[in-house]
């Protein structure tokens, strides 16, 4: 599998599977009506955003997109979003696009990743999460209108992306 930088010719496939994601509407806060120009705009268009596809075979089976969590004194922690294809769930596509991505953030100077929105039913991603070293800090109850369970609690992770996350502060903040 490879992981690379997405490129406009990437929308096609992407929206193919974003689209089933969104319309099922029990793991993202996104309207299950999101028209594919507003989807496009959210996904590809981030200010200073990138976006990732996973491949293979040839074919786009996962895309990760990754921008500051906060404008201004928040901007040094990352936030990110990710969408695989059911074709390729449970082949470890969203794990190869998430170890990256905490990479390149890394990389980008982010002292922390943290994720808003992780819907509570959605087990998969908060192991996976977990399992990359995010914690639970709060849950929001009710915060979140699944399709078949009623209002349910929306998670809110965090991890450090150095082991000496004051040092990486205050390494910021001295640039």
């Amino acid at each position: 599998m490879e992981i690379r930088d997405a490129v406009d010719s990437d929308w096609a496939a992407i929206w193919g599977f974003l689209r089933q994601i969104v319309v099922a509407g029990d793991t993202y806060c996104w309207p299950p009506d999101t028209t594919e120009d507003a989807a496009r705009t959210w996904w590809m268009g981030k200010s200073g955003g990138r976006v990732f596809v996973a491949v293979e075979d040839g074919a786009v089976v996962g895309s990760a997109e990754l921008h500051a969590n906060q404008p201004g004194p928040g901007s040094h922690v990352a936030n990110a979003g990710f969408m695989v294809s059911s074709t390729a769930a449970g082949r470890g596509v969203g794990r190869a696009l998430a170890q990256r991505l905490l990479e390149v953030a890394a990389d980008d100077g982010y002292a922390a990743m943290q994720f808003n929105a992780v819907v509570q039913t959605n087990e998969h991603a908060v192991r996976l999460w977990e399992s990359l070293g995010f914690t639970i800090l709060a849950t929001v109850p009710e915060a979140f209108q699944h399709p078949d369970r009623g209002l349910i609690g929306l998670h809110i992770m965090h991890r450090f992306l150095r082991s000496s996350p004051g040092e990486v502060c205050s390494a910021l903040n001295s640039e």
